[in-house]
């Protein structure tokens, strides 16, 4: 297949052999995203994404096959045809379809309370916190021009089913607004992990889920370090290898080892 990039792009090979167009002048595939995408603990037949950006979360839950259908909501009109490209370039056409929209007007009446799982990696930093971005398409990337995390988290309660689950991944500074945000759309959080660097170093990302219409009862995993002495640690090879967490960060029981 022929692949043609315009100015500004790049091809890559990830995770999971993905082959991923991306904007050198936007966000590019990073560490949120993967974590994101093997935070996703239970299938879904039909999941929104919202923010999609190049797309990579959404392709990589529709090749591990945690997703049947995918709906990648993205504002920008610019990602929303990178999304477009990138499925095709996977060959998911029919499996992950892109939807130019803004997410607080999203979902269409058809589509409300129509999906079993929600995902998202939205933008960061409220609008005037943070330095301004050296690029437009990074500027709405990390910060909240197009609705914050009470739109997003609005935008989910209504496109789940009841019982429907939200997984998001946020700034650990911000981890109140996210809980008041998902509790005020009737999204209760269930399950919450704190990421950092390196043990000695405090977290400096945040997953959760959350489920609509679901009863108070909060799990805090183990928090998840990434590396140590320089190299992967052993839950991080875990999911770098099954594209999603071990057993410890999945239920309550505790477990000493890891799940094959």
């Amino acid at each position: 297949m022929k692949i043609i990039l315009e100015e500004n792009e790049r091809l890559d090979e990830v995770n999971d052999k993905l082959r991923l167009i991306q904007k050198t002048d936007g966000l590019t595939f990073g560490t949120d995203a993967l974590l994101l995408a093997a935070f996703v603990a239970k299938k879904a037949k039909r999941a929104l994404e919202i923010g999609g950006g190049s797309g990579i979360v959404s392709l990589l839950l529709a090749t591990r096959e945690r997703c049947s259908y995918i709906d990648c909501l993205e504002v920008q009109e610019t990602y929303a045809a990178l999304i477009e490209r990138n499925v095709h370039l996977n060959g998911l056409d029919g499996r992950v379809n892109a939807v130019c929209a803004d997410a607080r007007a999203f979902p269409l009446r058809a589509d409300t309370g129509s999906y079993d799982a929600v995902f998202s990696n939205p933008p960061y930093m409220t609008v005037d916190s943070g330095a301004a971005c050296d690029s437009d398409t990074k500027e709405i990337a990390r910060h909240e021009h197009f609705g914050g995390i009470a739109d997003f988290a609005a935008t989910a309660s209504r496109a789940l089913k009841y019982g429907g689950a939200f997984y998001a991944v946020f700034l650990p500074e911000r981890l109140a607004d996210l809980i008041s945000a998902c509790r005020a759309s009737n999204l209760e959080p269930k399950r919450l992990c704190f990421v950092s660097a390196r043990s000695e170093l405090p977290p400096s990302m945040v997953l959760l889920e959350a489920r609509r219409g679901g009863k108070p009862g909060l799990f805090v995993t183990p928090t998840l370090i990434l590396k140590k002495d320089g190299l992967d640690t052993e839950e991080m090879s875990y999911i770098l290898e099954h594209g999603k967490f071990p057993a410890p960060y999945e239920r309550r029981t505790p477990c000493r080892t890891l799940r094959t």
